[in-house]
């Protein structure tokens, strides 16, 4: 009966959401960005043609990845959604082309990341295909990523590098989503009693009291917390933007798939802080951490805008009140899709969006186009337009 409550509420949001009807100026600025991500991700493809990897970012040329690189999926994953907006059989073709260079990533261990790399890659490619291949491909893929979780722990490790004994980052929130749909597709709660004992463990040790977030926790062979801190973010004790973002879109994406009332309580939480935080600029998208010393002059990150502009998409249809969701998000879209970060065609290195940042501290992948955040962005996007009731490929 709970999940039945649930599903009626999300309705009804949904409804609530959708019944008003979009000006044409918006639909007519996502229409403009998805022109220029069809441009773009065609020339970046053709680019890549004669290459064995994966565009990244740009510092100041190309950086181009391996298939064991942890955004090695998300321009395969670009590819796809690119295709799933606008019904071009080149994109479709390229999306396959590239999802096949990651052939064998589903066998590797050495990583959290085989959500990001195998889910927004083969996980299109099944949606779209519904082919048995990519469905294999996937659940072993999450053989792997279990594979990472020590019971005596119950998390999934990150990093196997540095000072910690147990990393566990934030970002690990994200590879979960496979997990869920391994297990649907099987019938093995394996994965999804993983994941779900990930969820419990992050929420309790990761967030502060204002439902911030650390990006590194490392654990004790027995569980217990070793340190809480950052490696991305500015400081141990600071909020950076895209782990907000990170712990937004996966408590999001854990209640659809648990229908655990917490876990909805708890993205809302990052929601708000997010929302209200006084550090956030007048259009919304953040800079690269909520307490960069430099604020205003600090670097804004168009990456932890997508991310939390999609997970804001889909908080918006979980809650009674999800107008507020939906209207911030579409705020964070609008502005991304303004000249402001949406690259001209022909420019950036193929990529769609601009200034977004990768790695402060290592001062790397500073105000430069990201691989990801075009993903996000293209799923904002695909988000937008469902809940507006249009068709992408009639626009």
């Amino acid at each position: 009966m709970k999940k039945h409550l649930h599903f009626l509420v999300g309705l009804t949001a949904l409804l609530a959401v959708g019944c008003s009807t979009p000006t044409d100026s918006k639909i007519e600025i996502v229409k403009r960005g998805i022109d220029h991500a069809r441009y773009q991700l065609t020339q970046a493809a053709a680019e890549f043609d004669t290459l064995a990897g994966f565009p990244r970012s740009l510092m100041p040329k190309f950086k181009e990845v391996a298939p064991k690189d942890w955004t090695s999926g998300f321009f395969p994953g670009s590819l796809w959604l690119g295709y799933e907006l606008t019904g071009d059989e080149n994109l479709r073709a390229e999306a396959e082309k590239y999802t096949k260079r990651l052939e064998g990533i589903q066998f590797y261990k050495g990583t959290h990341d085989l959500g990001f790399m195998v889910f927004c890659s083969f996980g299109h490619q099944q949606l779209n295909l519904k082919d048995e291949h990519s469905a294999e491909v996937i659940v072993e893929a999450s053989k792997s990523l279990i594979s990472r979780c020590d019971p005596k722990v119950g998390l999934i490790r990150s990093w196997d590098f540095g000072k910690w004994n147990y990393p566990v980052i934030i970002d690990n929130m994200m590879n979960l989503e496979m997990l869920f749909w391994a297990s649907k597709h099987t019938g093995d709660p394996v994965y999804r009693d993983v994941a779900v004992r990930h969820a419990d463990i992050t929420m309790v040790n990761h967030f502060r009291e204002d439902a911030s977030s650390y990006h590194v926790v490392s654990y004790n062979n027995d569980g217990t917390v070793e340190s809480q801190g950052t490696f991305q973010g500015y400081a141990d004790d600071s909020a950076w933007a895209r782990g907000q973002g990170w712990g937004l879109y996966g408590y999001t994406m854990c209640f659809r798939e648990t229908g655990d009332r917490k876990y909805l309580d708890h993205a809302e939480r990052i929601a708000q802080f997010v929302m209200n935080h006084p550090a956030t600029p007048e259009d919304r998208i953040p800079y690269w951490d909520y307490n960069a010393p430099d604020i205003p002059a600090a670097p804004r990150d168009a990456s932890a805008a997508a991310v939390m502009a999609s997970g804001l998409f889909e908080l918006s249809t979980l809650v009674e009140d999800g107008q507020k969701y939906f209207d911030y998000a579409e705020q964070l879209l609008l502005t991304l899709s303004s000249d402001k970060y949406l690259a001209a065609k022909g420019t950036n290195g193929g990529f769609v969006l601009m200034h977004s940042v990768g790695h402060w501290p290592a001062t790397s992948e500073i105000d430069t186009p990201l691989n990801y955040a075009d993903y996000y962005y293209l799923e904002a996007v695909s988000r937008y337009l469902k809940l507006r009731g249009i068709d992408p490929r009639t626009i």
